[in-house]
């Protein structure tokens, strides 16, 4: 197979954790006669320092010419960095929230697995992490909150701040599909989380839900408010399949999923349209406190790559491989410094690779 892959590096440590996915994925093609074809695309913070904005039209119009894109990660320290001087329109975030409405990426798929050999680096109670999950947070992407009007204005000499939650049916009804075509080939199990007892946006958003699970006998659904969602995921994160959810609420609640894995360094990330196009990348940030130092976690963002094969070009042994050499790297011992342990190997970003590109 023949694919075209636009790559985003991004800021920080994407560059580092981007060659190191690469690397795996080179060995992948390799292995199973297929050919990778990259174009480099700029966004964020370095965009910014080429283009003085942080997402352009050329870098949207190479993105849709490509199957998938693969992304680092984007933004920098917000107290030191000039990019944090500009208006917010200007800021490096502000390109992520543009490429994904410019692509129409409304399905966001954040998984959270937890691996036996990093038990002991999950923070919840040791009978908790006994069980071990796998769940995954589907998110609704390019609307609600974070896309709704805004203002900052002066009312009677009070400032006063407002922003727009607003969802319409055919949004919901979109990302619910998502929800139940993917728990179908999992476990079944929907949870929906909301705030229906509070936000008239809720009260929408579980009708077309409900609705929606019409289509889906076989699939059972579940209601859940977000604070409750919140204290069940580091109570008993197993009972959770495929969490669906909106834009807000998926953004917290997949960083707290992330972080009872371990390490937010082993959380990947697909963020899918209407077709099989999608733009992968981990759940962390640019971390550019540790940039350049061959410390950070690359996992994440292979763990992405392996998600890009699995549901943008339908390549599932291969994503099986790619999972499969995570796995044993972590079998054996080996550990970046955020998920290190006593008696463990402690390996740098590109050793971390290495390793895993071998075992493919």
């Amino acid at each position: 197979m023949n694919c075209k892959i636009g790559v985003i590096s991004g800021d920080g440590i994407g560059p580092e954790i981007v060659r190191e996915a690469r690397k795996v994925l080179d060995r992948t093609a390799e292995k199973f006669g297929h050919v990778f074809q990259y174009t480099e695309l700029l966004l964020g913070g370095a965009s910014i320092d080429v283009h003085g904005v942080p997402l352009t039209e050329e870098t949207i119009e190479k993105a849709k010419a490509c199957h998938a894109v693969l992304m680092g990660s984007i933004g920098g320290d917000a107290k030191t960095s000039p990019w944090y001087r500009l208006e917010p329109s200007k800021r490096p975030e502000a390109g992520l929230l543009g490429i994904r409405k410019a692509l129409n990426l409304f399905a966001n798929l954040r998984p959270a697995y937890l691996y036996d050999e990093l038990r002991e680096a999950c923070p919840l109670r040791e009978d908790i992490s006994a069980a071990g999950f796998d769940l995954l947070i589907m998110r609704e992407l390019t609307g609600g909150l974070y896309f709704g009007a805004r203002k900052t204005e002066n009312i009677d000499g009070v400032r006063t701040a407002t922003d727009t939650l607003t969802y319409n049916e055919n949004e919901i009804r979109r990302i619910a599909k998502r929800a139940f075509e993917i728990a179908e080939k999992r476990r079944k199990k929907v949870c929906s989380v909301d705030k229906a007892n509070v936000l008239d946006s809720s009260r929408l958003w579980r009708t077309v839900v409900e609705e929606t699970a019409k289509d889906y006998p076989d699939v059972e659904l579940s209601h859940m408010y977000v604070d409750n969602c919140a204290m069940q995921l580091v109570m008993n994160p197993a009972q959770f399949d495929v969490i669906l959810t909106e834009n807000m609420f998926g953004d917290i609640l997949s960083d707290e999923a992330s972080m009872v894995t371990g390490s937010i360094g082993m959380l990947s990330s697909a963020s899918l349209n209407d077709s099989s196009f999608g733009l992968y990348e981990p759940s962390h940030g640019s971390a550019p406190d540790i940039a350049g130092q061959d410390k950070a976690n690359p996992i994440a963002t292979i763990l992405s790559a392996a998600m890009m094969l699995r549901y943008t070009f339908d390549l599932d042994k291969e994503a099986d491989a790619v999972e499969n050499a995570v796995r044993q790297v972590l079998k054996e011992g080996y550990r970046t410094g955020d998920i290190w342990s006593e008696g463990c190997i402690k390996t740098g970003t590109a050793q971390m690779g290495d390793l895993i590109a071998d075992r493919i």
